[in-house]
């Protein structure tokens, strides 16, 4: 699969099979992360990878969103320094966690994987359930998991290029 299909087929899957990841698609969904690019390369993140079924349940209960819990494997994107701010004044570690789970939601994708980008969950539950230093800031969790059903999601709807891009001013 080439990238071009990878974002192509990429889709929120809100429902998994109990069929664990293998090992190896685990390890190249995380080494995609490993090696997204991160603002002066310092790498200020770290990914909790949760399997254990009642951790995950937990997970899901403080996130509040129960699909969650299906799927085998959640990745939990943590900013180590919430505080560094980029020169255009935007916090680095949100850029830097974005761009590390977009690769490995491709990743995923050419695995045969499904994932979903989480944003909405308290941040003081889910901290506290994965056991994250309070100083460190809970960005994304990403279940992981071979997608029940077709495994095609529903169609994509998105604006035309037209309509979302300009040249040489707004």
């Amino acid at each position: 699969m080439n990238v071009a299909e990878a974002i192509k087929n990429r889709y929120s899957c809100r429902s998994y099979k109990a069929e664990p990841v293998p090992e190896e698609k685990l390890k190249r969904v995380l080494e995609a992360a490993r090696l997204a690019p991160s603002a002066h390369n310092t790498q200020e993140w770290k990914f909790i990878v949760v399997k254990d079924a009642e951790k995950r349940k937990e997970v899901a209960e403080a996130a509040g969103q129960s699909f969650v819990a299906e799927a085998p494997v959640i990745i939990a994107a943590v900013g180590l320094n919430p505080d560094d701010v980029l020169s255009s004044g935007i916090p680095d570690y949100i850029v830097n966690l974005a761009v590390a789970v977009d690769h490995m939601t491709l990743q995923a994708t050419e695995e045969g994987l499904g994932t979903c980008w989480i944003g909405a969950f308290s941040q003081e539950k889910v901290k506290k359930v994965l056991a994250i230093p309070e100083d460190y800031k809970l960005t994304f969790l990403m279940p992981l998991g071979f997608p029940a059903g077709n495994g095609k999601g529903r169609p994509k709807i998105r604006k035309s290029l037209e309509e979302i891009i300009s040249y040489d001013k707004f």
